[in-house]
């Protein structure tokens, strides 16, 4: 049994297995063949934070497979002085076949994943996103046919999904840049954790967004305060003003992707002169995300 808590659970070689999977599911989906390869299988999904692309594309992958999938809300009682993490854990494991959690805090999926005799995927956390950042290196290779040899330029906040897509691009062979102010770069811990699980890895902090983008396949944003950060937001704003992905700082870079994983706020971390312009691949992106999960819950599921 496996999970996929953080990006680098899964090796290089077991990425491309489930993109490999994943292909070969679109391909039958683009042609009208939904192959029932999970039926009977039940998904549950433990969701503390609002969700409309993780909890869509994870409840129709399963629905695709032959499958079912239950929600899960605050009613439940998860994470709450209720029960423990544990008992709850343990007995929901005896319902279904895999469990897909979206937390507030990265602990919790932790723990949850501890106890859990099925499965346990991260659909989202404070510290990392790992199938969203699979799903935008999938769309990359459909794109371009490759990764390996590319440059993915992050320009923002290094948050959970900068984290998660430097992990997933040393892995796979990818330059990975950040451009963001000194007090939003990846910190010391993050940094020498990359340097012991990928020490090979090209992964290059800077301030300068435009050196950063430049020669880049892929020019990737977020928000800059994310939920649960409300209450930073103006200094947020102040600080991560001269990050904007604009008109301006595309025409350096103008072969590049954009990227983003939305919901996005338009006018603060990219303009609508980008985010709807012809090197925008958003809602593709978002589309993928139901492909990569099929594949990854077929594979933790062995059908791979």
């Amino acid at each position: 049994m496996r999970h996929l808590i953080v990006p680098e659970d899964l090796s290089a070689a077991e990425i491309e297995a489930v993109f490999a999977v994943s292909r070969d599911l679109e391909t039958k989906f683009t042609a009208g063949r939904r192959d029932a390869l999970l039926p009977g299988r039940v998904l549950g999904l433990i969701f503390e934070k609002q969700s409309l692309r993780t909890r869509v594309s994870f409840q129709a992958a399963m629905a695709h497979l032959g499958g079912s999938s239950l929600f899960l809300g605050a009613d439940t009682g998860f994470a709450s002085s209720r029960e423990s993490i544990a008992d709850f854990g343990r007995v929901l494991s005896e319902y279904v076949d895999v469990i897909v959690c979206r937390s507030k805090a990265h602990d919790t999926i932790v723990q949850l994943a501890e106890v859990s005799s099925v499965p346990v995927i991260n659909g989202l956390s404070d510290y990392c996103h790992p199938c969203q950042a699979l799903a935008d290196i999938y769309t990359l290779r459909q794109h371009v046919g490759r990764v390996a040899g590319l440059t993915l330029a992050f320009v923002g906040d290094g948050n959970n999904m900068a984290r998660s897509l430097a992990v997933v691009c040393g892995l796979l062979g990818m330059k990975f840049v950040l451009a963001a102010p000194p007090a939003y770069q990846f910190d010391d811990g993050f940094r020498k954790h990359l340097a012991t699980i990928m020490p090979d890895a090209e992964i290059i902090e800077t301030t300068d967004p435009v050196a950063a983008v430049t020669d880049a396949a892929v020019v990737y944003t977020d928000v800059w305060t994310s939920m649960g950060q409300e209450q930073e937001r103006a200094k947020r704003l102040a600080d991560l003003a001269a990050y904007q992905v604009n008109e301006q700082l595309m025409q350096h870079c103008p072969e590049a992707l954009f990227m983003h994983c939305l919901p996005a706020r338009r006018g603060e971390e990219v303009t609508d002169g980008v985010i709807d312009g012809p090197q925008s691949v958003v809602v593709e992106e978002a589309a993928n995300r139901m492909h990569v999960q099929k594949g990854l819950l077929a594979w933790l599921l062995g059908h791979a």
